[in-house]
């Protein structure tokens, strides 16, 4: 494939929703810019996620800037309406993404402008701003005996639909949205056993998450203005009573134990010393921020975030961060919420940009 080199004012690096609601701040800035993303199609970490996951927020609340997503109220998306949308939306704002192509690392250059070395070649800019997510960085927990267990371990990131798992026992670990999701429709084919943390959190059936991402923002708005949690508890991470959710409850299947103590060759031991024979774990135990190629430049943190003034690093202030969760803005990962992460992002880097012109 040509080797691709170029110059532009900024690179915007991943081209999932973060990437676009930023490429959709940028189009008429009147400053050139490109989005480099690794995939092979539109739709990001979507792409990637299992078949029948829908979203626990109606299309109203699961939109980008500047395009309502079709639906009404008692519609809640699935991952093919999402990556069907993102599709459309790349394509109706006409935005510069060019893939597959895998940035390898942002680095300092001569001069004022930062490198972004990829496979195909090499880009720089003025500015760089990371959307990478946390797809590519997976979290699976470390268990003695892991190594000895000759089932099936998966994560979540790699599930796709229950039929391979038929007939099995399966254990399901994780008290998030993802754990119950897969649990729902994994317990319709095989002996599913739930395993979580601590008990899981049910939000009650009419919250959804509109009220989810009124409490994320008016909470960092209480810690902003020294109020502590003014705002009632339950947030991202509780369950969200979504229709297959409510359809599992029916069946009792939502009754989660806490963690087994090791693995052994042919399944689980519990913390009583009993043992459990189990085919398969799904690990839905989360992501990391995925930073491989900014960790050169010497400011991703012990906690694997960057230290951030606003989505601005603080330690190399010409690159910034939209997209990751909490610590690039409330709700930023939701694709309501990176909305306005986004907006603030491209409306400072203009302005930055602007003054820093001859």
């Amino acid at each position: 494939m040509t080797a691709q080199t170029g110059i532009v004012d900024v690179v915007v690096i991943g081209g999932g929703q973060a990437g676009l609601a930023v490429g959709y701040h940028l189009r008429r800035s009147g400053l050139s810019f490109i989005i480099l993303d690794a995939e092979d199609g539109p739709g990001g970490a979507w792409r990637h996620a299992w078949q029948s996951l829908r979203l626990f927020s109606p299309a109203a609340w699961s939109s980008l800037p500047g395009w309502r997503l079709a639906g009404d109220d008692q519609n809640y998306p699935t991952r093919d309406d999402i990556l069907d949308y993102l599709a459309r939306y790349e394509a109706r704002y006409e935005l510069p993404v060019r893939r597959p192509v895998m940035v390898r690392s942002v680095e300092r250059a001569d001069g004022d402008r930062l490198r972004v070395v990829c496979d195909q070649g090499i880009w720089r800019a003025r500015m760089v701003v990371s959307t990478t997510g946390t797809w590519r960085h997976p979290v699976i927990p470390r268990y003695p005996g892991q190594e000895t267990f000759r089932g099936l371990q998966l994560h979540s990131s790699m599930y796709s639909e229950p039929t391979a798992f038929a007939g099995q026992r399966v254990l399901v670990v994780g008290g998030g949205n993802s754990g119950v999701q897969i649990l729902a429709e994994l317990s319709k084919v095989a002996d599913t056993i739930w395993v979580t943390e601590r008990p899981p959190a049910f939000l009650p059936d009419e919250v959804d998450g509109r009220e989810l991402f009124r409490r994320a923002t008016e909470r960092v708005k209480a810690l902003q203005e020294g109020r502590g949690q003014a705002v009632p508890a339950g947030g991202f991470g509780d369950i969200v009573m979504v229709p297959p959710v409510v359809e599992a409850r029916g069946r009792g299947v939502l009754q989660a134990v806490r963690p087994f103590r090791r693995f052994f060759d042919g399944g689980v031991e519990w913390a009583d010393g009993t043992r459990s024979a189990v085919d398969a774990v799904i690990w839905c135990t989360g992501f990391r921020p995925a930073l491989d190629h900014v960790a050169g430049l010497g400011i991703v943190e012990e906690n694997g975030t960057v230290a951030l003034e606003g989505t601005r690093s603080v330690r190399e202030p010409r690159l910034w961060f939209v997209g990751y969760g909490g610590w690039t803005g409330p709700a930023s990962a939701t694709l309501i919420g990176v909305g306005r992460s986004a907006r603030d992002t491209a409306r400072s880097l203009i302005d930055g940009l602007a003054a820093a012109a001859p």
